[in-house]
């Protein structure tokens, strides 16, 4: 049964507002390509300094973990960057790796206070995930997170490609990740 909490938005995550969105950063955090070049180029400079700040005291984030940030310039009140898996034929336990994104994230998001977040497409762009895969992670993960939580009040996938879109639409519309 899908959660009434769970919205599905075609666009660009840089423009959404909720109180954290989610950065697919890499484990530098010192920005990149795709949503992460996109996050840090419209969120400004304080999200690379705060980065910096989290690197100097932890060394980085690993995969599968998540830290916050200030949104900068966006109009969200955080950013919550996750490190998703490159994709290695599935074996490398990339799908727990991914899982722990969205469980990460959320639980931070809960020690934080947030109510409404928003995710990317995580590892489905250079990490190269099967975005079909990812797409059932995604939800099976964020389902099972919801159905323990009342505080999260709303959660948003954003695909910036129409692809990732009706992956998650048909997800969502069975009410099913499997």
């Amino acid at each position: 049964m899908s959660d009434n909490r769970i919205e599905l938005i075609r666009g660009d995550i840089t423009r959404i507002v909720t109180d954290a969105i989610v950065n697919a950063a890499n484990s530098s955090l010192l920005g990149g390509g795709g949503v992460d070049g996109a996050i840090h180029k419209a969120g400004g400079p304080a999200i690379l300094e705060a980065c910096v700040a989290i690197r100097n005291k932890q060394g980085g984030c690993k995969t599968g973990e998540a830290v916050i940030t200030t949104a900068g310039n966006l109009p969200a009140r955080y950013v919550i960057h996750t490190v998703g898996p490159v994709w290695n034929n599935g074996k490398k336990n990339e799908a727990e790796l991914l899982a722990a994104c969205y469980n990460n994230s959320l639980t931070l998001a809960v020690k934080n206070g947030i109510k409404t977040i928003s995710f990317p497409n995580i590892s489905t762009g250079i990490y190269h995930f099967p975005k079909q895969q990812a797409a059932a992670i995604a939800v099976k993960a964020v389902t099972a997170f919801l159905a323990n939580t009342t505080q999260i009040e709303k959660v948003i996938f954003v695909c910036f490609d129409e692809e990732n879109y009706a992956l998650y639409n048909q997800l969502l519309q069975q009410g099913t990740a499997s």
